[in-house]
């Protein structure tokens, strides 16, 4: 599981010069939990980790460059990113 965590890691690096390795790490992580934990909460079946590798990497691809600028707006991401940055 971490070499899917920091291959995706590196992808939201080279995509957002904003954060840091260590940063686009606990975004990776803060993403694929939100979307499993999202789908739980819906009723779905668990599709396995191949389906939330790839939805995380579409939004690496369609919202990465602008990651950053999501925390000021969202005070959830914010509290759970501080968080995570504590414990590492």
């Amino acid at each position: 599981m971490n070499e899917i965590y920091q291959r995706l890691a590196e992808r939201l690096y080279k995509k957002n010069g904003h954060l840091t390795i260590e940063e686009a790490l606990t975004w990776v992580e803060l993403l694929w939990e939100d979307f499993e934990s999202t789908r739980a909460k819906a009723g779905h079946d668990y599709q396995g980790k191949q389906l939330t590798e790839q939805i995380v990497t579409q939004w690496i691809e369609h919202y990465g460059p602008k990651l950053h600028d999501f925390v000021a707006t969202n005070p959830k991401y914010k509290q759970m990113l501080d968080k995570k940055r504590n414990i590492h």
